[in-house]
């Protein structure tokens, strides 16, 4: 109902942030965490910033995510949380055995200024940490950058902590996940798979957060990535990183420490990007691209040319990641839709230069925010100037679809108010044939739901 009162006419605004595009740092971190076999992830502050990140990954993988915290309580919040972090890796490995605990920082303990490797290297040292076992630690302060920015951080943390170079290359190329679904990083191993390229997937959520039903819980899944195979990623002979936001950060730190060269790649999302990345998977594995992967590349472009009748022109409004938007925004002008307001909460200048890039030539009218004040306000005001035919974002663009009535499309995180997400991958021709069905469902739903009577047909 507010909403409705929401103006068109945009004025800036140097502080005040509504409805921000974006999460906090340690919902990043922990979901990396997560993707590491038998890891427990841990949030160095209070308990209810740890059941705030918890609960915001529990909401949208409908799945119980596991994670303690230093419950910090008045006197930690002023002296330090040092004892409540040396106690709690103690009771960690003594009552719920992780292999690893993935340490993450909060507002809190950044702002009173704990530090982490210090008090880590204390617990080891006062043989808190059993032999074999690992603490691994990321600065993600919840004031700075997004939930992407802390995913990029325990990435990097993780690679930083375990890879390591024997001088023994080994006939294998990594692959650094951005923030995408368990079913994309299910779907990056099958192409990779069908390629015949060895690979190690960091980090790898499927079997993690998408688990089958088995009458039996699970602390630690099956999946995950293993420390064995984290250790082994410093002798492989090269890296695919993808998505710039999420994953450079961990390219870089394995190019200096163990000397493995990376390529860095979009998210596979749609025509283009799903190109390059399937391209750079051949050029560092050595292989050539096989004909089922073409065959796949050919049954969308099949449904592209079906249906472009329905997509031709359409405005679009959407919202999220960089490392989505990106790939996103460029499919969206190779269906020749025109996605003409692009927001996100996450900062980085190198954004609005690659979004100029993708648009000048196409779309240079455009209007296209990140970082403080891009946010869902924004977003309303932009579409109340001109009004759009399709949103694509997280579930917070449900209110402007409703006061809107615009057709809607859910993707990215978080989505909590609908199901199955996360099993259908995004990336890929398989992913980029996936959006392509939701989108002209939305659509032709709205045309079916508004058409005079005269004009309602059967087969469109």
């Amino acid at each position: 109902m507010l909403l409705r009162h929401t103006t068109k006419e945009v004025k800036e605004r140097k502080a005040l942030t509504v409805n921000p595009a974006k999460t906090c740092q340690p919902v990043g971190a922990m979901y990396a965490a997560l993707g590491v076999h038998g890891c427990l992830p841990h949030s160095h502050g209070s308990q209810g910033c740890c059941s705030y990140h918890r609960s915001a990954l529990t909401r949208h993988y409908k799945e119980p995510v596991m994670a303690a915290t230093s419950s910090f309580t008045e006197g930690s919040s002023v002296f330090g949380g040092q004892a409540n972090l040396l106690q709690a890796i103690d009771n960690m490995f003594t009552i719920y055995e992780p292999e690893i605990v993935a340490v993450h920082s909060t507002c809190l303990s950044e702002t009173i200024g704990d530090d982490l490797g210090q008090i880590v290297a204390k617990a080891k040292d006062d043989g808190k940490i059993p032999e074999g076992k690992h603490v691994v630690q990321a600065s993600t302060p919840s004031y700075v950058g997004s939930h992407v920015t802390g995913y990029a951080n325990m990435l990097e943390a993780f690679v930083k902590y375990f890879a390591f170079n024997t001088n023994e290359k080994v006939r294998q190329v990594n692959l650094l996940s951005g923030w995408v679904e368990p079913s994309d990083m299910r779907e990056i191993k099958r192409i990779a798979e069908i390629m015949k390229v060895q690979n190690i997937l960091l980090p790898d959520t499927s079997d993690v957060v998408d688990t089958p039903m088995t009458g039996k819980y699970e602390m630690y899944p099956k999946g995950g990535t293993t420390v064995k195979e984290i250790v082994s990623m410093g002798n492989s002979m090269s890296t695919i990183a993808m998505g710039e936001w999420c994953s450079k950060k961990a390219a870089i730190m394995l190019d200096n420490k163990c000397k493995v060269p990376f390529t860095m790649t979009d998210v596979a999302i749609g025509i283009k990007a799903s190109d390059r990345f399937i391209q750079a998977l051949s050029t560092a594995g050595k292989v050539s691209i096989p004909e089922a992967i073409s065959e796949e590349r050919g049954r969308l472009l099949d449904m592209v040319t079906d249906m472009h009748q329905y997509l031709y022109g359409k405005r679009v409004a959407l919202w999220g990641d960089p490392d989505t938007l990106i790939p996103l925004t460029e499919f969206l002008l190779d269906l020749d839709m025109k996605p003409v307001y692009i927001v996100s909460g996450t900062p980085g200048k190198r954004f609005e230069k690659r979004m100029s890039e993708i648009l000048c030539n196409k779309l240079p009218e455009a209007k296209v925010k990140n970082g403080p004040q891009a946010d869902m306000f924004l977003m309303h005001q932009w579409i109340k100037e001109e009004s759009v035919d399709l949103l694509i974002g997280n579930t917070y663009g449900k209110y402007i679809a409703r006061d809107e009535g615009v057709p809607f499309v859910r993707m990215g995180f978080p989505i909590i108010d609908r199901v199955g997400h996360s099993y259908f991958p995004t990336v890929g021709y398989q992913g980029a044939i996936r959006i392509l069905e939701k989108m002209l469902g939305a659509i032709m739903d709205k045309i079916d739901a508004t058409t005079p009577e005269e004009s309602f047909e059967l087969v469109m």
